[in-house]
């Protein structure tokens, strides 16, 4: 239990250098919101667009769509932007992968703290994001502690997941050149998927079956269901437990690929 303490305490420090490189680079987080409230302003008015003619749309209303769009877009970096192919990728270019190795920290653990770092930073930065949802868009948040505690633990479960998926399709870095095509692809896909551009039950079953089993929707969509109203809290022990699922499958593969790939690394620079 020691052991534990000392390493969590040792792995907090090291994450608090998340904050402060986004510090430095406090420009592009300001540039950032000011895109993210443009892009969303151009959803809210697509799907008015899209309801001017009827009432429902795959058994939604336009207020509880727009209550789920919003939600997603105020929690999307939050729960998919791990950065972890990329970052996968510059560690390998730049020899830096070397150096992180030789340190007396779990390499995994050590990004993992950092990914939850970024996440509650994401958080803090996602602020204004949601003042515009409440104020001009008219997001409606729930009143029930119940579905906010189900959001937080799908939330955190279901980016768990998402990062140790991360982490595997990442080792493929190990093998190529050049991961940047990578990560865009994984992006491009984990968005559709999640359910960011619309609520999974507007798309086909079989398609919206196979997106609930990936955990990008689990890492969005589900968590962002209970607090839109999309899923109640009785649906959450399932729920949970398909995502702790996940994260154990996903957690030991990622172990397994990593130990493999580490035997071809291959160090661009440095």
């Amino acid at each position: 239990m020691r052991q534990f303490q000392r390493n969590l305490v040792v792995y907090t420090i090291a994450a608090t250098v998340v904050p402060k490189q986004m510090l430095v680079y406090n420009a592009w987080v300001w540039m950032s919101i000011l895109v993210e409230i443009i892009t969303t302003t151009i959803f809210v008015f697509f799907w008015r667009a899209i309801y001017a003619d009827q009432a429902l749309v795959a058994g939604l209303t336009l207020q509880a769509t727009l209550n789920y769009i919003l939600l997603a877009r105020v929690i999307r970096p939050l729960s998919l932007n791990t950065n972890m192919i990329y970052r996968f990728g510059r560690l390998l270019r730049e020899g830096e992968i070397t150096t992180m190795l030789l340190r007396p920290l779990d390499l995994q653990a050590s990004m993992y703290a950092d990914s939850m770092m970024n996440m509650l930073c994401q958080a803090v930065i996602q602020i204004p994001m949601l003042i515009v949802a409440l104020l001009v868009f008219g997001l409606q948040l729930p009143s029930d502690p119940l579905l906010w505690a189900c959001f937080v633990v799908s939330l955190l479960l279901g980016r768990t997941a998402l990062f140790f998926l991360d982490w595997t399709i990442g080792c493929i870095s190990f093998y190529i050149t050049e991961s940047w095509g990578l990560s865009m692809m994984r992006v491009s896909i984990g968005t559709f998927l999640s359910g960011a551009f619309l609520p999974l039950a507007m798309m086909p079953a079989w398609l919206e079956r196979l997106a609930l089993a990936l955990p990008f929707a689990q890492a969005l969509y589900l968590p962002t269901s209970f607090l839109s109203g999309i899923t109640p809290a009785a649906a959450a022990p399932g729920i949970w437990r398909d995502q702790i699922i996940a994260v154990l499958v996903l957690g030991v593969l990622s172990r397994l690929v990593f130990s493999r790939s580490l035997r071809t690394i291959t160090v661009q620079g440095g």
